[in-house]
């Protein structure tokens, strides 16, 4: 558990968003800390996705501000979001099926050589490093993506994040599909993310995954936020209520 000292990676003060005069995000904050998982949850059109794209630059915000490591940050779209180490991990991976690994964690950002040429030696051996970081059991190299496991493609997005210096990472429901060792997988690659100091908004639906995965967790419903919770406090049905009632248990701030 993390004792959340210092300054915050990710601060979100009072952001609202409406869509068409409806208020998809009501003055809502909240924050991330190096080496933190903070649960994003709330039933479908609670806002949490969309205060999240708000961070990732996928969404403008209408009022509130964003803070980067206690300094105002203006994020207006992915690039701006990108240039302050934010990397966004989407359910989809938004990965090319037909390439290898190594050619997805460099995908529009090739190493060349001297002589101008796509440097396909160094970008393997660039890969290999990450992995042996992050997944040491990660064997499948020289075959297209398409061939791997939901959470052997997990950590090829994820190294790509790591590799382009991510300090915060946002995942859309990373064990999403996945089975009980690959979910294990993710959990582990999280774990890892943690040690090296990442902040990671988790974005999910499924309590059990927060409970196992999160430090703290924000309960979202009608745009606003019901409260936050640190996990090791409160039991799954503490969450329930938070996300079905908007009920407060007792331990929410």
């Amino acid at each position: 558990m993390t004792t959340n000292t210092g300054t915050p990676l990710v601060e979100m003060r009072d952001i609202s968003i409406s869509f068409g005069g409806i208020k998809a995000v009501d003055h809502v904050s909240i924050d991330l800390h190096p080496g933190e998982v903070v649960g994003l949850l709330g039933h479908n059109g609670a806002g949490k996705s969309t205060l999240i794209k708000c961070l990732s630059g996928a969404y403008q915000k209408d009022a509130g501000e964003i803070y980067i490591n206690g300094e105002k940050a203006e994020i207006s779209n992915p690039r701006d979001a990108r240039h302050y180490n934010i990397e966004t991990i989407y359910q989809t991976l938004a990965l090319a099926d037909n390439l290898d690994a190594a050619s997805n964690l460099f995908l529009g950002r090739e190493l060349v050589t001297a002589a101008g040429f796509v440097d396909d030696a160094q970008m393997e051996a660039e890969t290999r490093k990450i992995m042996a970081r992050l997944n040491p059991n990660f064997r499948k190299f020289n075959v297209p993506v398409s061939a791997l496991s939901g959470g052997q493609r997990q950590s090829v997005a994820i190294a790509r994040a790591v590799y382009f210096n991510a300090k915060i990472l946002i995942m859309d429901e990373p064990t999403a599909a996945l089975g009980p060792q690959e979910t294990q997988m993710v959990a582990e690659l999280i774990q890892e993310l943690k040690r090296q100091g990442l902040g990671i908004f988790l974005i999910e639906h499924d309590i059990h995954a927060v409970m196992d995965l999160c430090d703290r967790a924000v309960v979202m419903k009608n745009g606003q936020r019901v409260g936050t919770v640190n996990v090791g406090d409160v039991t799954d049905d503490d969450i329930l209520g938070m996300i079905i009632m908007g009920k407060k248990p007792a331990k929410a701030y």
